[in-house]
């Protein structure tokens, strides 16, 4: 199942705690990155992945979606695109979508998953998809911890579950996924228990879709930890050996939340500190 392109699909953006996204990096550092507002919240985006294979289309990821009440929306202060016009301005409309592929199911990730009809009912957005977790993270999502609590909202899977339309991407040790040799995953256990990253192999070149892993070009350093990230230390250790993954691999990295660049490359600096090398838009790979 040859990846014929990958297209971006933008969900709009949202803001959150500049303290919280960047961890024990002081504002004086990242203030001049992601300069914050009054209230030290800062903007991140909500970049979604069209995966287009010859049978397939397969979504990564759906932002926040829009069925929230207007107390968390004020919260978090969602702006900009929707993901299903976005999804239509790519000339595909929602019922072409075949699978929907959620790294995790964070608020600010499945959101989008499920939808309001008119009538109230809670409804899969993407009538003829399947949708995909891992079992180990399911389970997590669906009886979760108090740090985590707030992150998921049960009307953004649950529905899924009752409705039969949720399935499980296995575990193991070589990546595989029901999607073909060449969409393989990387689990992650250090923003979450058993966050998926997808790893698509094309013909020229292998883009990696960073979910919170490295969910902006600032994260490359390894002091920029999210606060959110129930085991800093594991995502430490993650970053370390995917990094070097990805420099041997010459990949691609994808960026989900980074307000404005779409993707960057990595390189070794003179004195061996992996940092950024070059950043670009999507399309100049196609």
């Amino acid at each position: 199942m040859a990846i014929k392109k990958l297209h971006v699909i933008d969900a709009g953006r949202f803001k959150l705690d500049g303290g919280a996204m960047f961890g024990v990096v002081p504002r004086s550092i990242w203030g001049k990155m992601n300069p914050p507002d009054e209230n030290n919240m800062c903007d991140w985006a909500l970049r979604c992945l069209l995966v287009e294979t010859e049978d397939r289309l397969i979504l990564i990821d759906t932002g926040m979606g829009d069925k929230q009440d207007a107390k968390f929306r004020s919260f978090f202060y969602p702006s900009g695109k929707d993901l299903v016009q976005s999804i239509k301005e790519a000339d595909f409309e929602p019922e072409d979508i075949t699978d929907v592929w959620l790294t995790h199911l964070h608020f600010d990730h499945d959101g989008g998953a499920v939808k309001r009809d008119a009538n109230g009912k809670l409804i899969p957005t993407f009538p003829n998809a399947k949708y995909w977790s891992n079992k180990k993270h399911w389970e997590w999502a669906k009886y979760p911890n108090a740090r985590e609590k707030a992150s998921f909202l049960k009307e953004n899977f649950i529905p899924l579950e009752e409705q039969g339309l949720i399935h499980f991407i296995p575990q193991t040790l070589t990546g595989e996924t029901p999607f073909g040799p060449d969409i393989k995953v990387f689990f992650s256990y250090g923003h979450t228990e058993a966050m998926m990253v997808p790893i698509l192999h094309m013909e020229h070149r292998t883009v990696v879709y960073c979910a919170d892993l490295l969910p902006s070009r600032w994260h490359v350093g390894m002091p920029y930890v999210m606060c959110y990230d129930i085991r800093p230390l594991t995502t430490l250790d993650e970053k370390t050996a995917f990094f070097n993954e990805v420099l041997d691999g010459d990949y691609v990295l994808f960026l989900e939340h980074d307000p404005s660049v779409e993707c960057i490359t990595l390189k070794r600096n003179d004195r061996g500190r992996v940092v950024l090398d070059e950043s670009f838009e999507l399309s100049s790979l196609f």
